[in-house]
């Protein structure tokens, strides 16, 4: 049995790009830091950061664009992919990413982001601490037998 599986918690260092493919498809790619910290023998606190290039297709692309933004941050779940091109001096290259399947918008309600300001507490519903987005669960299914746990798409109010 093989598994693939990668999860990481970070933030973003630049707005996700968004494109559609000549298919159609939705597609957005951005990176996430993420921080290592430590003492070494000395005591003294060292510190290593480490840069992850993210894609994301279909609708949690479209969700990612509208969503997320430089500083966001984010638990990033999905699977390790290394893709092989060339580049303009015909040497081959690597370029190594994370495919994103799970989704997790970890700031609180970004109000910065919303369309008209942040909501008061008079005219909006509850926010939803993390809204939960799966790639292989289709919009609308439940991803659990709960109808009161479950966090639909169509729910999320910002």
């Amino acid at each position: 049995m093989d598994l693939n599986k990668c999860m990481i918690i970070g933030r973003l260092t630049r707005d996700p790009e968004l494109r559609t493919t000549a298919n159609g498809t939705q597609v957005a790619s951005f990176a996430v830091a993420t921080n290592l910290v430590w003492k070494d023998q000395n005591g003294q606190k060292q510190e290593k950061v480490e840069y992850h290039n993210i894609v994301a297709w279909r609708r949690l692309a479209e969700i990612c664009g509208q969503y997320l933004k430089k500083g966001a941050k984010a638990y990033i779940e999905g699977r390790i992919q290394t893709r092989e091109y060339m580049d303009q001096s015909q040497q081959k290259r690597y370029f190594t990413e994370i495919v994103t399947e799970n989704l997790i918008m970890l700031d609180r309600a970004n109000a910065n982001n919303m369309p008209g300001g942040a909501p008061t507490q008079n005219d909006a519903p509850p926010v939803p601490q993390e809204p939960i987005i799966d790639q292989n669960t289709p919009v609308g299914e439940s991803q659990n037998n709960s109808d009161e746990d479950e966090i639909k798409v169509e729910n999320i109010p910002f």
